[in-house]
């Protein structure tokens, strides 16, 4: 059995404990593109919205990648098939940070750091290392507190492809707040909303 298909009989329980056992990957540790499955969620409403989102076979999702800009952040992206085409979405800034779920370090993916739906609905993917060349992902979004808990498992898998270049848009003057990081609340002003 290889680790995926480890990780895919696990429920998001106990993909959950198992992520609070793993380590963080520095910065730069992650460069280039990752294959990427959602692996088994939390409710029949995420697996409904993650088999339109990320499944869908006339859209399909093929990786997260990576590149560092310095020892402390980088930048990344999704990337698609669209019409037999590869295709770059969702830019996000990322950063080690507290976990929302234990509060230890973990790699994090902000999306609300640039101009794009995931953004918007204030995704964030928090990463730790399973294995060599394996990444255990924890996805959350939603406009409020309560549905930013709701974890949504995903594996990474990689490097398969070198890093294609950076795409979108940044928010002027955005910095993580406890929305990103909630860890940051008690650091919070306010200025980043």
């Amino acid at each position: 059995m290889t680790t995926h298909e480890l990780l895919g009989t696990l429920s998001t329980t106990e993909l959950l404990e198992t992520f609070a056992g793993l380590e963080c990957p520095s910065v730069a540790d992650l460069h280039g593109e990752y294959t990427a499955r959602l692996l088994r969620q939390p409710s029949v409403f995420a697996t409904v919205t993650g088999a339109i989102s990320v499944a869908n076979p006339a859209f399909p999702w093929l990786a997260k990648a990576f590149r560092p800009i310095d020892p402390e952040t980088g930048r990344g992206y999704n990337t698609f098939r669209q019409l037999g085409r590869v295709v770059q979405r969702f830019p996000m800034h990322t950063v080690i940070a507290p976990s929302r779920f234990d509060g230890r370090p973990a790699y994090h993916l902000i999306y609300r750091a640039f101009h794009s739906f995931c953004g918007d609905i204030n995704m964030v993917d928090e990463v730790r290392r399973f294995d060599t060349g394996t990444y255990l992902g924890i996805g959350t979004w939603g406009l409020t507190d309560a549905q930013r808990l709701v974890p949504l498992p995903f594996v990474l898998e990689g490097p398969v492809h070198p890093y294609r270049g950076d795409i979108g848009k940044a928010r002027q003057g955005f910095v993580p707040g406890p929305r990103e990081i909630p860890a940051l609340a008690a650091n919070d002003n306010g200025d980043n909303r």
